[in-house]
């Protein structure tokens, strides 16, 4: 019987949707989003529809009571607009804000939040797709040259603040910089190996997705080296093409990905890459 109560944020989105069938399996669950029904327009049962970004955080405090994790998945979108997608990114760094101190004040044990290999695309940007740097440690300074990847890390540090006892006891905090959670389509890619290369190696399945952050929300410790309770990994299958370490994840949090993209994609690999007549070619980036 399920006895540890989970708060599941975001509950009507796509990467909740993933994750949800095994979490009510699993868990006492409580969800909450701004709406609640799917992309496709289908209403999901036990939504209670709730705004996180209001700084009046006793307008749903009830929410966060007797709760063991808070699983925060919730994301307002951008406007698509460079200079401008930092309004809408404030918006979300202040309800992961609203969130941490939520569960803070009502004795929650652990957060586990959705961050983005985006925290760290400067690195990809800059130094992985010129082969000037090989693999990517989740530890590595966060650095991005975009507002969806600043306010990524800027989770990132507000939960280390919140996990170094600054404000009282720890909280503990995972961070899960998800990779691609989504089908990977020839079609998605016309004439650009490269892309889709890096969407080969950032793939994660539901599968593993779901693994991941149920080793997330169970795992008995996760102290650092300094006893602070936070920690960082990336979230993508055991994948031949990745340049994401897997190393915090697999040593910590015990995560054993079953899938790897170069096998489950393996016929269109060998027509788009590297197969009779394929410009593709090898390696994990580039063309």
């Amino acid at each position: 019987m399920p006895n540890r109560k989970v708060l599941l944020t975001g509950a009507s989105g796509y990467i909740a949707s993933q994750i949800l069938p095994s979490f009510q399996d699993q868990y006492d669950m409580a969800l909450v989003d701004v709406n609640d029904s799917d992309r496709q327009g289908f209403k999901v049962p036990g939504v209670e529809i709730t705004d996180l970004g209001d700084p009046d955080l006793s307008k749903y405090s009830h929410h966060f009571k007797d709760v063991d994790t808070v699983v925060h998945l919730g994301y307002k979108r951008r406007q698509e607009s460079l200079l401008d997608d930092y309004y809408d990114e404030q918006f979300n760094v202040g309800m992961a804000f609203n969130v941490y101190r939520s569960a803070y004040e009502s004795g929650a044990r652990r957060v586990v939040i959705a961050s983005s290999n985006h925290a760290a695309d400067w690195y990809e940007h800059a130094l992985i797709h010129n082969h000037d740097l090989e693999m990517l440690d989740p530890y590595r300074l966060p650095l991005s040259d975009n507002f969806y990847g600043w306010a990524k890390a800027t989770y990132e540090h507000l939960g280390f603040l919140f996990a170094s006892g600054t404000f009282g006891r720890k909280l503990e905090v995972v961070l899960v910089r998800i990779g691609a959670p989504r089908e990977i389509r020839l079609e998605d890619f016309p004439g650009d190996p490269g892309r889709y290369k890096r969407d080969l190696g950032a793939y994660i399945s539901p599968r593993d997705l779901t693994q991941l952050f149920t080793r997330a929300i169970e795992t008995p410790n996760i102290d650092n080296e300094h006893g602070i309770p936070w920690l960082i990994v990336y979230g993508i299958s055991d994948n031949t093409r990745s340049f994401w370490s897997l190393t915090s994840a697999r040593q910590v949090l015990g995560y054993r990905p079953e899938d790897d993209s170069e096998i489950k994609y393996a016929n269109d690999i060998q027509s788009f890459l590297t197969g009779e007549g394929a410009r593709g070619g090898v390696g994990r980036v580039g063309p």
